[in-house]
């Protein structure tokens, strides 16, 4: 069985404009289609062979009661990245960390990932889909992209840590968080060439790979997933009216 992190933290909690949309003391809370988001994760996670146990990382366990014993509950730090670090430390490696906010995450894409991360070999892997897949599945939808010159990408929250070593990417995204107000710390982690690379539209995937293991002496791979909705998570007001609408489609489809 391979354990599952969902992180449902949020540095805004009944400020967040997804959470008094819902009037819900959190944004994990939110509900879509009658059905809050986080209960969406789990119901998935729960559904799809050989995973388990699932943990929540949040500030305010008490919020989760609903839930009962189908999770275990670990209390989330200031920032996402140490949140993560502080969750290994408990539950170790290997381990499959999702978003309490991906509503639309399918079984099927849970597998595809997990299925192209273990081929890989790579210590860390991250779930993308193309801009591609995404104007084709999803053609209404506003993404934040990345990009490379091989691949314009927005991320899915799904990472896979294979092994201890991936625990090292975590440390370098906490450096970097802590410097996210400082542009050139950030460039001088990365390296300028780096920085320069991607500016120019010079810098591919596995520049991006290589790079980051030099940093961190672990191996990280993409992995690009089929279906362009992998990608829709509900981060603003507009992705809560996108993921209802998609539901609903769905829901008078079957």
């Amino acid at each position: 069985m391979l354990p599952v992190l969902i992180l449902a933290g949020s540095r805004d909690g009944e400020r967040d404009p997804l959470a008094q949309l819902g009037k819900v003391s959190h944004k994990a809370l939110l509900p879509i289609a009658g059905i809050p988001m986080i209960e969406r994760v789990v119901r998935v996670l729960e559904s799809t062979p050989d995973l388990g146990p699932i943990w929540v990382s949040i500030e305010k366990p008490s919020c989760l009661e609903f839930l009962g014993k189908r999770i275990r509950i670990l209390k989330a730090t200031s920032t996402p990245s140490e949140s993560v670090a502080k969750a290994l430390e408990e539950i170790g490696t290997p381990c499959l960390i999702t978003t309490a906010d991906h509503a639309l995450l399918s079984s099927q894409w849970i597998q595809e990932f997990l299925e192209k991360s273990r081929a890989s070999q790579a210590d860390l892997t991250a779930g993308v889909a193309s801009d591609q897949a995404i104007q084709r599945d999803v053609p209404n939808t506003k993404r934040t992209y990345i990009k490379l010159s091989d691949l314009t990408f927005s991320g899915c929250n799904l990472f896979y840590f294979h092994d201890a070593r991936a625990r090292s990417v975590v440390a370098l995204w906490k450096n970097l968080q802590r410097n996210r107000k400082h542009p050139l710390k950030m460039a001088w982690t990365l390296g300028i060439p780096t920085l320069v690379r991607f500016i120019l539209r010079r810098l591919d995937t596995s520049g991006i790979e290589q790079r980051i293991a030099y940093l961190t002496n672990a191996s990280v791979k993409i992995i690009t997933l089929q279906d362009g909705k992998a990608s829709i998570d509900v981060d603003k007001v507009s992705d809560f009216h996108l993921v209802s609408d998609l539901l609903n489609e769905e829901k008078n489809q079957s």
